[in-house]
């Protein structure tokens, strides 16, 4: 099984509910996978994301380009939330989410993964780069990755919402 980023965008009263009932929250994405299953491909009108395997290299090179909110794992943890596959589920608060949209507004997809290689990924630890386990070449899947993400910030921060992060 991999490792996949993932999202679900609420607005604020749906982010105070799922903070304090972490049950709903679970049962709420659940409901929402269902219903959305999607064909892999991003859906603008859609409240769940997933940056596919690619959420470590998008931590790690996002991290490099100075961008101080944590985009990828999300911020506050929900206390007393069980693991949804790789961990909790983290808060982004709305506020949170425009300040990454402005951080990320000053790098393109090209500017995110130039000065970089898939060697030099692996060699650092990064998944799914690390250890063979992927074979490209070239960090294209990186940067479609990061398009769609900042994407759907934009949409998350232009509805005044929040998300709920976590790896599944």
């Amino acid at each position: 099984m991999s490792m996949v980023g993932r999202y679900v965008r609420l607005a604020p009263a749906e982010l105070n509910r799922a903070v304090l009932r972490p049950d709903w929250a679970r049962e709420y994405v659940e409901e929402r996978m269902a219903a959305e299953p999607g064909d892999g491909l991003p859906d603008p009108g859609s409240r769940l994301h997933s940056t596919g395997k690619m959420w470590h290299a998008l931590e790690h090179l996002l991290r490099l380009r100075g961008v101080e909110v944590n985009v990828v794992h999300g911020e506050e943890e929900i206390p007393g939330a069980e693991d949804w596959g790789y961990g909790t589920p983290r808060v982004i608060c709305p506020e949170r989410v425009r300040d990454a949209v402005g951080a990320m507004a000053a790098i393109t997809p090209e500017g995110l993964v130039e000065r970089v290689t898939p060697a030099e990924l692996a060699d650092a630890g990064i998944y799914p780069y690390a250890g063979g386990s992927y074979p490209g070449e070239r960090l294209d899947d990186v940067a479609a990755a990061y398009q769609d993400l900042a994407a759907f910030f934009r949409t998350t921060a232009r509805l005044r919402q929040g998300l709920l992060a976590w790896i599944g």
